[in-house]
């Protein structure tokens, strides 16, 4: 455990926003031209899909959310090793569902992993609660948006 301080918190603050965003522009290169495909907006999506510019600003607000919620959490965190393994599953499994499901198509895929991000991003806040106590929230928008998004894969798969 690193000893918690603001210097320490506002340099883990930056890294965390780096990689998350950087992590969201690259995944947005797979998304930008799905989104507008003909494949996307030739299926059935579901009657509560939100409107476009939705998606950006929650993924802005969630990965703001997470990356305080990391910087909070790094210094206190007991083992840095599962933390840092936690979270490059987490980076591969948000990554990677845009162009599984944007670039190849493959919506039961795509399914499979934004489900295992869901259950990684609950495991985050249920795992690490008693280390953070009530930074834990921050996650509550991260947790929310992959229940929808993973009810709009869904219904894609059940729907086309």
């Amino acid at each position: 455990m690193i000893k918690p301080t603001k210097s320490t918190f506002i340099t883990g603050l930056i890294i965390f926003l780096i990689i998350n965003f950087i992590t969201l522009g690259i995944g947005g290169l797979f998304t930008g031209p799905g989104v507008t495909s003909e494949w996307y907006t030739g299926l059935s999506k579901a009657p509560w899909t939100p409107p476009g510019w939705v998606f950006g600003f929650a993924w802005t607000t969630i990965m703001i959310c997470f990356s305080i919620y990391l910087a909070y959490l790094w210094p206190r965190a007991k083992n840095h090793t599962m933390l840092v393994t936690l979270y490059a599953v987490q980076i591969l499994l948000n990554f990677g569902w845009n162009p599984i499901f944007f670039y190849f198509h493959l919506v039961l895929p795509a399914l499979v992993c934004i489900l295992a991000l869901t259950l990684l991003v609950g495991y985050f806040l249920f795992n690490y609660k008693s280390d953070v106590k009530a930074v834990s929230l921050l996650l509550l928008p991260y947790l929310v948006w992959l229940f929808i998004a993973t009810s709009l894969n869904w219904y894609v798969l059940l729907n086309n």
